[in-house]
């Protein structure tokens, strides 16, 4: 057992690509501003096309393709959230000895607030890095929506757009807290897609999900996100504004669009549970009420 963890920590934290990882415009995919500024462009164009030209139309089937992208999801953003604490507790362990200096640098202020003049290389940004081509797979709940004629489908291309966009200025500027943002988002995504996976491929009903109290899940995690995220938010204010940190945090301006970007993530959510009671990229929620509410009518016939 311990021959197993040190070999999982070996390619998770260790292995010489991740600890040498570099965030650069040429050499990676999708790593510059052009790549990214045309994807955003053609992913939204091409969803909201699709949405005006379906919108009379029924749903177009997708087969086994929403749960086979609920299974990757599940597995990358598990894979994502154990790199990526493995590599956060590598690094506080090699760079400890540094902080000496530093305003009493504590690993819970460097989760928080990256020292000034911080770079984009080093594990916890490989893991980063593949968080942000994460994004891109995760992107294509965005497109099902859209196919499968899901309420608010246009609002949720946008969130999916403004991940993207979030992720790669997490990179580009070495943004603070963003260690504690994707360990939030990978677990949350974990679970989330798991049961996603489990009631559409695995057989579970819907109706049976609503009445067991498993329908909230995706509910449950994107509250416990959106909670995550205003507290690193108010961490980083304190830490940066407020002098716990000599120089104030890396990234600050950055800081600030994802902030705006995260506000409008904020509305999304609100949209879509304060007006529909679904949040869900496939309907899930609303499919699990729909079958308990018709159920409850043939009851009363």
């Amino acid at each position: 057992m311990a021959a197993l963890v040190g070999d999982v920590a070996y390619w998770l934290a260790e292995h010489p690509d991740i600890v040498g990882f570099r965030w650069s415009p040429s050499g990676l995919w999708f790593s510059t501003w052009a790549f990214l500024l045309g994807f955003l462009a053609t992913y939204v164009s091409l969803c909201l096309a699709a949405d005006a030209l379906l919108r009379r139309r029924k749903p177009l089937p997708l087969g086994p393709l929403p749960p086979a992208h609920a299974l990757l999801m599940a597995a990358v953003s598990a894979t994502i959230f154990a790199g990526t604490l493995l590599s956060a507790v590598a690094e506080i362990r090699d760079t400890r000895w540094s902080w000496r200096g530093r305003s009493r640098t504590t690993p819970l202020r460097w989760l928080l607030c990256f020292p000034p003049g911080t770079r984009s290389s080093g594990r916890v940004f490989f893991w980063s890095y593949a968080y942000y081509l994460s994004r891109y797979l995760h992107a294509a709940r965005g497109a099902f929506a859209v196919v499968r004629r899901r309420r608010g489908a246009a609002a949720r291309v946008f969130a999916h757009a403004a991940s993207v966009a979030m992720a790669f200025l997490w990179l580009e500027f070495s943004q603070s807290f963003q260690v504690l943002a994707i360990l939030a988002s990978t677990l949350a995504h974990a679970v989330a897609f798991g049961f996603r996976f489990w009631v559409d491929s695995a057989g579970l009903p819907a109706a049976r999900a609503a009445r067991s109290g498993s329908a909230p899940v995706a509910l449950g995690c994107q509250l416990g996100l959106l909670g995550c995220n205003l507290v690193c938010h108010a961490g980083v204010v304190w830490m940066h504004f407020g002098g716990a940190m000599a120089g104030g945090c890396s990234g600050i301006g950055a800081w600030v669009v994802n902030t705006l970007l995260n506000a409008a993530l904020l509305w999304v959510f609100l949209h879509c549970y304060g007006t529909r009671g679904v949040c869900d990229d496939d309907g899930g929620a609303a499919a699990a009420a729909a079958a308990l509410k018709k159920k409850k009518k043939k009851k009363e016939m």
